[in-house]
């Protein structure tokens, strides 16, 4: 079975398509849309179960929380709105191919958060569970889109950068950026609800910063 999948009138198949490759190398363009699709899928999840215990997390998506906790508007609209200016910073330092794949990134993640709840419906889950799963589910997605070079935008785009200029470890960058927005949780929710925010935003970028090291993972 797999010399059939491997080979058709003589031709190497799943290495075109990346697949099995044992050489480094550019991503190809299955690669690239088969992770950017489970990256944000996964990120989706993520924030489903955060919206579901009403919680918070950092970056963009938690600017995102506040604006939908504060004054009722949707997360995905304001999450894909409060993005747009980082398309400059994201074109002019990570290059146009970047850019693309994380407009394409925001746009689904800001639709699946719309109609996700319409595909799968959460009865219950602890607020503390809620931001541990939730904030691995994230940190799994942006590690997958980061692997195939591009983000959720926003914080993670400055991250990358600075990642890449000064190399700061895009995680602890994340990390420090997410506790400032964290603080401002404290004018929309409760205490309670912030430490499960806290929790959930720490095992989000331990896991980034953990995972997502340049020196291990060489394809682009």
């Amino acid at each position: 079975m797999s010399v059939i999948l491997t080979y058709f009138n003589g031709t190497l198949i799943m290495p075109k398509l990346g697949i099995w490759n044992t050489e480094p190398a550019k991503h190809s363009l299955f690669e690239d849309a088969q992770g950017l699709f489970t990256g944000t899928v996964l990120a989706s999840l993520g924030v489903m179960l955060l919206t579901k215990a009403g919680l918070l997390t950092g970056g963009v998506a938690g600017m995102a929380f506040l604006l939908h906790y504060a004054f009722g508007i949707s997360f995905g609209l304001g999450f894909f709105l409060i993005n747009l200016p980082f398309y400059w910073l994201a074109y002019r330092r990570l290059g146009i191919a970047f850019t693309i794949k994380t407009f394409s990134a925001i746009a689904l993640l800001s639709v699946l958060s719309e109609y996700q709840p319409k595909l799968l419906e959460i009865g219950y889950v602890h607020p503390i569970w809620a931001g541990i799963l939730g904030g691995l589910l994230i940190g799994m997605g942006m590690l997958a889109l980061f692997r195939h070079r591009a983000s959720l935008g926003g914080v993670g785009i400055l991250a990358l950068y600075l990642q890449e200029r000064f190399k700061w470890r895009a995680g602890l960058v994340q990390m420090a950026i997410d506790l400032v927005i964290l603080a401002l949780a404290f004018w929309v929710t409760t205490p309670y609800i912030i430490f499960c925010s806290v929790i959930g935003a720490i095992a989000l970028n331990f896991f980034i910063a953990v995972n997502h090291r340049t020196d291990r993972y060489i394809a682009m």
